[in-house]
């Protein structure tokens, strides 16, 4: 088999922190590999690095090895690997309400690595963020082939309408409310035409 090229894969992250708590003392990292099957996949993680391989289907090796910036406690943490991606659950060593200050060890910017913004909040409004379960929603380290749905109740995402209800039977769309449309039979109004120069 030829070699694959290979490719950086995206990687997402955001963080939580707590002097007290080690369960709110955590980083979310998200690494987008499309298409990488478990069988297909190598992800090791030790105290200070995140390194993952994996052929994709579609003809490439994603690799990347991440340098942390602090310790984590790879017994502690959760991984889940879906289609789209290998998310991550890296519990922080270190309890402290200050954030890190960057996800690497180095300060180089890096251009496949960017902030998740749609779990991202800012250090001192962390609090008062909703309790999100997100952390507890799928298996452990050990456990990897355990899915990330299994804590969410779908029977409180609505249908469409705020509150979840469907349309009122007399919400249907009419079209005796459609003005009508012009004939092309008829002569268009000289004001309308469009004057040819010569």
């Amino acid at each position: 088999m030829p070699d694959l090229p290979q490719v950086h894969p995206e990687v997402t992250w955001a963080q939580r922190s707590s002097a007290t708590d080690p369960e709110r003392n955590y980083l979310y990292v998200n690494i987008k590999a499309a298409d990488v099957s478990k069988a297909d996949a190598k992800l090791d993680i030790t105290p200070k690095n995140v390194t993952f391989a994996g052929d994709s289907k579609k003809g490439v090796r994603y690799q990347v090895s991440l340098d942390l910036y602090g310790e984590i406690e790879p017994e502690n943490s959760k991984v889940n690997h879906s289609d789209r991606e290998i998310e991550l659950i890296l519990r922080k060593k270190e309890l402290k309400e200050e954030f890190w200050p960057r996800l690497l060890e180095t300060k180089q910017k890096i251009h496949f690595l960017k902030t998740d913004f749609d779990k991202w909040v800012d250090e001192d409004e962390q609090d008062e963020a909703p309790e999100d379960d997100y952390a507890n929603n799928f298996g452990g380290f050990d456990g990897m082939d355990q899915g990330g749905l299994g804590n969410i109740d779908f029977s409180k995402l609505g249908a469409g309408l705020p509150g979840g209800g469907d349309l009122p039977a007399d919400a249907e769309e009419s079209d005796d409310d459609m003005p009508e449309l012009e004939d092309a039979d008829k002569p268009a109004d000289q004001s309308s035409k469009i004057q040819e120069v010569s």
